[in-house]
């Protein structure tokens, strides 16, 4: 008889979960401008939301209200970027209890140092671009992370809400590097040094649920 692979140790598949676990639920933004016009995002470049960003982001707090999904939700935290503080603005109107905490600089999407505010055609001739299937730890441009430090600080950020906030139901309004980063770690055991390519969708939910050390995936862009 053939077996399939092995989940990654530390991950078993997923059955009933136990009420004290952790819930994370991680809420990419809407589509934000710098999506629509093509350019780095960072502290500096970010401006928010587009028109169709904040049209998703309310069609899913609606949704949430209709369905009484996540109504029990205990926190709200975004990212310090604004397409992710206003996703999560929207987002909080669909939740009844929920206690709204300060935005955290270590769920924002890769720090893009001097690329920020470039276009993508504008960064690849000033800084020639970087492939990190061949080296993930070179910086996507000066002052800016590289893929191996940046999943980093994503393990580290999410495992520091689960260790704050045990047994409650967190959402997060963060960004498709940081459902990536976590996808990569907690669900196919890393290295922090290999990338997903996966096409993480504005407004999809990815829901895990954290105890005793161990994460299961609930589910992915919902």
């Amino acid at each position: 008889m053939t077996h399939g692979p092995r989940p990654p140790k530390g991950i078993r598949t997923i059955g009933e979960i136990p009420e004290t676990a952790t819930r994370i639920v991680l809420v990419r933004h809407g589509q934000a401008m710098a999506n629509l016009d093509g350019y780095f995002g960072g502290p500096l470049g970010c401006s928010g939301l587009s028109e169709l960003g904040n049209r998703q982001a309310t069609l899913l707090a609606q949704k949430w209200q209709r369905e009484g999904q996540y109504l029990g939700a205990e926190i709200l935290v975004s990212s310090t970027l604004p397409r992710a503080k206003e996703t999560a603005d929207h987002l909080a109107s669909a939740l009844e209890r929920v206690v709204r905490i300060a935005p955290r600089d270590d769920l924002c999407e890769l720090h893009p140092g001097e690329a920020d505010t470039l276009t993508w055609r504008e960064y690849e001739e000033r800084f020639g671009g970087v492939d990190w299937d061949e080296d993930a730890t070179t910086p996507i441009a000066p002052g800016g992370e590289s893929w191996a430090q940046f999943t980093t600080r994503v393990v580290g950020a999410l495992t520091r809400l689960v260790e704050e906030f045990p047994a409650k139901t967190v959402v997060v309004a963060t960004h498709a590097g940081v459902i990536e980063a976590a996808m990569l770690h907690f669900v196919f055991g890393g290295p922090e040094t290999r990338r997903l390519g996966l096409r993480t969708d504005h407004c999809s939910v990815t829901e895990f649920a954290a105890f005793d050390g161990t994460w299961f995936l609930v589910r992915y862009n919902a």
